[in-house]
């Protein structure tokens, strides 16, 4: 079967061949709109002229990242009350990538835990390493935030919060469940936290490692793709901290092992941008980006309260899931959308079986485009 969003493109591109002038508003893709912030671009231009001079160009970067901006994210969570050193920080090329090369830590006879609907990618990267599957099912009935199951054993557990597609986030307690689960079972968290910055409610963590005893049973990956804008630019890390010990192994030394032998870093250039991100002024900047489309989301859950449509997502999360009307199944909508009134969304379906029914919008799109989609969406299901 296609990937999920190679499927939604080639229907894209069918429809287009047939309405070679029709506007389509993409609200499917969760990828972004508004450019790097100031910050970030003088500090990429600073550090293109630095590759012009002799003094200060720069050849391989240290493989598991450079010391100024492995710093500049341990300081950036300690400001969140979470002591990491810099030697747990290991920059990468960004989350989609990260979650796939982690695998490299892990037996392929071990078993893997993935709470759905999930990003497709948990599941399919597994799929290819020959990797048990074991697949929890999540529902409008726990809000899409399932506890562990003391029944299922797994070696790898998958966590998303915010979630990606359902846009739903643990609060301490239900994300202390898993971390007390993964420590009695000798299991391992990969908790995806690429949308912790668009967490406003103060309760909610941002960090797993907020959560006690997490240190010694999570890998934490991260992105600066839709928190900063680098979906092009492509920059991400990944905290291992040092108490994590499997079979008397180390994973934070396995891991710098694994990045010496099969990367040479990413490029200065990019960390230098990256760095940029943790200043006072980039994170300022950065989330008035973060505010547009905050403000997108509002747009849309306020037409979804106008139709009486169930959804969740939305306030900590850049994506909103909706239940299809009328009972339609997902992938009919998406047809239904893009042929009636031209939006974009992602089905249901594609994050897995328990997805069907859902719909998933990302808020990521330009801001005019999205309240005349939520205008169209309007008219089209109050017929």
């Amino acid at each position: 079967m296609p990937y999920l969003f190679y499927n939604i493109a080639q229907k894209i591109k069918a429809y287009q061949n047939v309405h070679p002038s029709a506007h389509l508003y993409r609200m499917g893709i969760g990828d972004v709109s508004l450019p790097l912030c100031d910050a970030v671009i003088r500090a990429l231009h600073e550090a293109v002229d630095d590759q012009a001079n002799a003094e200060s160009f720069h050849g391989y970067m240290p493989e598991c990242g450079a010391p100024f901006l492995r710093e500049a994210i341990a300081n950036y969570y300690g400001e969140k009350g979470v002591a990491l050193s810099p030697e747990e920080i290991f920059v990468s090329s960004g989350a989609s990538d990260e979650l796939g090369d982690i695998l490299d830590l892990f037996d392929r006879e071990s078993t893997a835990l993935v709470i759905e609907p999930a990003y497709p990618a948990y599941v399919d990267a597994n799929v290819i390493a020959g990797r048990k599957i074991v697949h929890l099912p999540s529902g409008r009935e726990n809000g899409f935030l399932p506890e562990p199951d003391a029944a299922i054993k797994a070696d790898i557990l998958y966590i998303c919060s915010p979630n990606n597609p359902t846009g739903a986030v643990f609060n301490r307690e239900k994300l202390q469940a898993w971390v007390d689960y993964a420590n009695q079972n000798g299991a391992i968290i990969l908790f995806d936290a690429a949308y912790e910055a668009f967490i406003e409610e103060p309760a909610l963590p941002h960090s797993i490692f907020e959560i006690k005893g997490a240190r010694t049973c999570a890998v934490e990956i991260c992105s600066l793709s839709k928190t900063a804008g680098f979906t092009g630019t492509r920059l991400g890390y990944t905290v291992i901290p040092k108490e994590l010990v499997r079979n008397d192994l180390n994973l934070n030394a396995m891991w710098v092992r694994n990045r010496t032998t099969k990367t040479n870093g990413v490029s200065y250039i990019i960390q230098k941008g990256g760095a940029a991100v943790f200043t006072k002024e980039g994170q300022k900047q950065i989330h008035e980006n973060i505010r547009v489309y905050k403000k997108n989301a509002k747009v849309l859950m306020n037409a979804l309260d106008k139709l009486d449509i169930w959804y969740c997502g939305g306030r900590n999360a850049p994506y909103i899931w909706m239940k299809c009307p009328s009972k339609m199944g997902s992938w009919k909508f998406f047809d239904y959308l893009l042929n009636e009134i031209q939006v974009v969304g992602t089905p249901g379906a594609g994050f897995g079986a328990c997805g069907e029914g859902y719909f998933r919008f990302s808020t990521f799109g330009n801001p005019d485009d999205t309240e005349e989609a939520a205008y169209r969406l309007t008219k089209l299901l109050q017929k």
